[in-house]
């Protein structure tokens, strides 16, 4: 419902320009909001008018009309004095009030309506009649973009997102969490990748500036049906579960570009622990130090080149390759070969996704 105060402010721009004291009450007769401290109207007036077949009624010197909400009647608003233009300014006092209603009513229900559209919450054909009801436009492109701040309820945060981007241009914010905010995003003049992505770094770049939080940002593919959204949400919240796990070090990650990740993020656990014990045995993997750990990285990185690992760890070629026998005696892989380097690296991946499952248990 409409707070007291948005009414109260309505009354107040009013008076201020028309001079007309204005007041609006329920249906009980109880002052919603007024402009003025004391009323000659009793509640029994008011809620005998409301109750009444009559759209407007002049007791004395004050005008009573109704304010309707889907044709029932919602509030009661009298405007006070014997002018002639009076009644006019209760007339467009209830115009703006009753729009007032509208545009919060509209607002609340979108909100409901994207929300219950992420969860898979709504029928097929309930999505369409919803849609056209509240105007939401169903065949344009869009994609989720999913914001994670550090603090939860981060409201700044939200409130900056919902600055950046406006439902004027087919743009929506809402939350099904208290972990991160939602921005479902329209993209009818650009739905290339590089532009999805240009998107998620100015969100990290604003949101890291303005509101002085770092904030991780996932998104899903372009969809093309409004119904379709939740598949993108789905792959939005994938996108950033595995982007913490496998991605430390990025703060922007795109569904789409996740790799294998996304399949090691899909295995059943048990066939995780299966897969460590039958590479490594009882060599334990976690046991890694970080500078072993950072030479590997740094090796993978530069395609299995020794001499450019060398020359970017700053380490002379013979120590490079002393630290990758030490791994291959340690581990009984050669990490120098692709196949046994394709699998260190997966069994690197898959133990930190044991790591972060373990996490989540505790």
């Amino acid at each position: 419902m409409i707070s007291s105060q948005t009414i109260q402010t309505s009354l107040d721009e009013l008076k201020a320009i028309t001079k007309v004291d204005l007041a609006v009450y329920d249906l009980t007769g109880m002052t919603v909001a007024s402009t003025m401290e004391k009323s000659e109207i009793t509640g029994d007036l008011i809620s005998g008018f409301a109750y009444s077949p009559a759209d407007s009624q002049v007791i004395g010197a004050n005008h009573l009309l109704k304010i309707l909400d889907d044709g029932d009647v919602l509030y009661v608003l009298v405007a006070y004095g014997t002018n002639d233009d009076v009644y006019m300014v209760g007339k467009i006092a209830v115009c703006q009030i009753q729009n007032l209603i509208i545009a919060y009513k509209e607002r609340y229900d979108r909100n409901n309506f994207f929300q219950n559209l992420l969860l898979d919450n709504l029928l097929l054909v309930d999505i369409y009649n919803r849609a056209k009801k509240l105007h939401i436009e169903v065949n344009v492109p869009r994609a989720i973009f999913l914001v994670e701040t550090q603090n939860e309820k981060d409201s700044f945060a939200t409130e900056l997102l919902k600055g950046m981007f406006s439902s004027q241009a087919g743009d929506y914010i809402t939350a099904v969490d208290e972990h991160s905010v939602i921005l479902i995003k329209a993209l009818e003049g650009d739905s290339s990748p590089e532009n999805l992505q240009s998107i998620a770094d100015t969100i990290v770049t604003l949101m890291n500036a303005e509101a002085m939080t770092n904030v991780r940002v996932a998104y899903g593919t372009v969809v093309q049906e409004l119904k379709d959204v939740s598949k993108s949400y789905k792959e939005a919240k994938m996108a950033l579960d595995v982007g913490k796990i496998f991605y430390a070090e990025k703060y922007v990650m795109a569904y789409s570009s996740l790799g294998i990740g996304r399949l090691i993020y899909q295995l059943p656990v048990n066939l995780c622990r299966i897969f460590i014990d039958e590479i490594f045995g009882d060599n334990v993997l976690t046991d890694l130090d970080e500078e072993t750990l950072m030479t590997l990285n740094k090796f993978f990185e530069n395609n299995l080149n020794v001499s450019e690992t060398s020359r970017q760890l700053f380490v002379h070629r013979n120590t490079l390759v002393y630290r990758l026998e030490k791994i291959q005696r340690s581990t009984g892989l050669d990490v120098r070969s692709f196949d046994d380097a394709l699998t260190f690296k997966i069994a690197l991946m898959v133990v930190n996704y044991m790591k972060y499952l373990d996490e989540q248990e505790y």
